[in-house]
């Protein structure tokens, strides 16, 4: 397999392990023994038995040798030969997006325009007059019934503002990059066949002019606007007590699912505060390492307060900076080289000027943050590459060159800019399972050529030297990863079987590293998470499948049986 240049970083970044890096003055506090550990450390990669001294692994071996450390005081848990492993990372998802969506109307799975509309109809029975309804999860190329009249796909208001003249209804694309708004909710926007398209937006209308419900990427903010408003007249306490809520519903899902540490994708100055305080308290049950999200220039005082790592036991930590270029696929809102092969002579979204994004990279490098910027289409990430490129150029030498600026889905690629990654040291931060999810409509979007050389180009990437991280972007997927390992994988869809050009998987080992170690090294963190080797946490996850050696199909039905977070299970099936 080809990865030699991360098993160089990985073995610089390891200290010799085993036996020998037992500290014997450190108590010996729980020992799992019968295990079949996949370390991910390339010196040790797999033992059976592991030794925890409070929240840090003292020592990996055989359970001969680890035995040997038992004391009056150890705990012993036999695995019964389940397979043990680095908890996963999620490398980039939306923390109060995924707690929100465990509270709101979640389309994720749904099939159809009528099945979304029946759903919305159920909200409204149950909300009190003037209330908004939210929900988030549709998209109309994964729906198998005509929706009737669209344009561009996209279904018209009618039958969403039928069903609620009293209520506002706001439901998010899948990907984040659209909405789409009943009567109720535009008429508070003040949205009528006169208003402009913004900068970077679109409203989506129909042949005479007029909206037809749906708004694009900066369009959005029109009808977030008064969603926001309205919102906002809760009290601080109560808003205090939803964040909350939110927060745990989000952190027990992860959990449950094996996730040890989350590295969110922007949040604002104030969640950002709530999530220190919780982590500060011992609230926060998951590590969570967060970017802000992209701020104002108004707001640019404010980075003088970060970076921020390592807090609350390190469960909290926040170093980066979050920014916007360009909108989403499904959506049409990924800025590219070249027009869409569905919608001629248009080429997507920018969505944040240039000059913009510039002035926020000179931030991050007087600040020592990362910028962290999300870009979909090849003319978006060939812009960032060339942002980034002069930024580094412009940075004086005592700044370093270790940056780890990252690019934040790196979906679709021009060809001579794959290489690019390498040489700038910059982290391609994809999402394995947006390659099946998207995988009926990107030839669709982007004719075969361009889908075949450029899109989700995982092994090109690797092949080259640079460096990825994996994750899910939820609640965009769901945000379990163990799907997204069967996508990094096999390239497959799970309800249809169709492989997405398949020349592009990761090997076996290269999925298991794509959400530990990989996405600990695009945090800063390699140095205590992410391996199980002595001296970093004690964050394992234990699964009743091997995810190494098992049948691509059983990743798939592989179950979390444990979690633990700093040497203690926080979740047992």
């Amino acid at each position: 397999m080809k990865r030699s240049r991360y098993t160089a970083w990985l073995i610089l970044a390891v200290v010799a392990c085993g036996m020998h890096c037992v500290q014997p003055k450190k108590s010996v506090d729980l020992i799992l023994v019968n295990g079949q550990f996949f370390t991910a450390d390339p010196l040790n990669p797999t033992v059976s038995a592991v030794a925890i001294s409070a929240d840090t692994i003292l020592a990996v071996g055989t359970d001969a040798e680890i035995q040997k450390l038992v004391t009056a005081d150890t705990k012993i848990i036999d695995l019964h030969g389940a397979f043990a492993m680095p908890g996963f990372i999620e490398g980039h998802g939306h923390f109060i997006g995924l707690g929100q969506s465990l509270q709101n109307l979640n389309l994720l799975n749904t099939k159809s325009w009528d099945e979304i509309v029946g759903l919305a109809a159920l909200q409204v029975k149950q909300a009190t007059p003037g209330a908004w309804i939210e929900g988030r999860g549709w998209h109309q190329e994964k729906w198998t019934t005509d929706p009737g009249p669209t344009v561009n796909g996209y279904p018209y208001h009618d039958a969403l503002s039928s069903i609620s003249p009293s209520n506002p209804i706001v439901l998010f694309h899948a990907s984040g990059h659209g909405l789409m708004a009943n009567t109720v909710a535009m008429q508070l926007a003040g949205i009528s066949r006169e208003t402009p398209d913004p900068i970077g937006g679109r409203i989506v209308r129909d042949a005479k002019g007029n909206p037809i419900g749906v708004f694009e990427e900066n369009a959005m903010d029109l009808i977030v606007g008064p969603y926001t408003e309205w919102e906002n007249r809760r009290s601080e306490a109560q808003k205090l007590l939803d964040l909350e809520k939110t927060v745990d519903l989000a952190a027990k899902t992860c959990i449950s699912h094996g996730i040890t540490s989350f590295q969110d994708a922007g949040s604002s100055f104030w969640e950002l505060q709530q999530f220190r305080r919780l982590a500060e308290s011992g609230r926060l049950p998951i590590r969570l390492w967060a970017m802000i999200g992209q701020p104002k220039s108004s707001e640019y005082s404010k980075l003088d307060n970060y970076p921020q790592i390592g807090l609350g036991n390190k469960h909290f930590t926040c170093r980066s900076v979050k920014a916007y270029f360009d909108g989403a696929l499904g959506s049409y809102g990924a800025w590219l080289l070249a027009p869409y092969t569905d919608k001629p002579g248009f080429v997507g979204q920018n969505t944040t000027p240039i000059d913009s994004v510039v002035v926020l990279s000179d931030q991050c490098l007087q600040h020592n943050l990362q910028l962290c910027v999300h870009g979909i289409g090849d003319r978006a990430n060939q812009e960032i590459l060339n942002l980034f490129e002069a930024a580094f150029a412009s940075a004086p030498q005592s700044a370093g060159t270790d940056r780890r600026w990252r690019i934040e889905h790196a979906q679709h690629l021009d060809q001579q800019d794959i290489k690019r990654f390498a040489q700038l040291g910059v982290i391609a931060s994809m999402q394995a399972i947006h390659c099946t999810s998207d995988a009926p409509f990107v030839v669709k979007r982007l004719g075969v050529e361009r889908a075949k050389t450029g899109a989700y180009a995982w092994r090109s990437l690797l092949d080259s030297g640079a460096h990825l991280a994996n994750g899910t972007d939820a609640p965009v997927e769901s945000v379990d990863p163990l799907p997204c390992l069967y996508a990094a994988v096999t390239r497959k869809r799970v309800d249809t079987g169709y492989e997405f050009f398949p020349e592009q998987k990761m090997t076996r080992e290269e999925a298991l590293f794509s959400y530990t170690h990989w996405n600990a090294y695009a945090a800063f963190e390699e140095q205590e998470k992410g391996t199980l080797t002595p001296g970093k946490l004690a964050d394992i996850v234990v699964l009743s499948t091997n995810l190494l050696t098992c049948q691509p199909e059983d990743i798939l039905q592989a179950k979390v049986l444990k979690t633990m977070v700093g040497g203690k299970f926080v979740y047992e099936k």
